[in-house]
């Protein structure tokens, strides 16, 4: 199953790069953290819950990214807040 995104906060930064902050809506096991932007230079992330991951989450790409989705491995059951910077 795939990840749902939500966005909840958008900031222009200088120039051309943007920061979107958002999270997951649904559990899975891996999936796309579709960020809304068209290129990807920055993404970290935390877990959302009320206790400790028996397994952390890791993201699946090589930085910067041609594209607005970010890849993320983890155990069944994350749910996930980010921040993205990126065009």
């Amino acid at each position: 199953m795939a990840f749902t995104t939500v966005i909840n906060f958008e900031m222009q930064l200088e120039g051309n790069r943007r920061l979107v902050c958002g999270q997951t809506t649904s559990d899975s096991g891996a999936g796309d953290i579709e960020t809304g932007l068209s290129s990807v230079d920055v993404c970290v992330f935390t877990h959302k819950g009320s206790a400790v991951e028996a397994s952390a989450a890791v993201i699946n790409e090589t930085f910067p990214l041609a594209s607005g989705d970010v890849t993320v491995a983890c155990t069944s059951g994350d749910v996930l807040h980010f921040i993205a910077i990126g065009q």
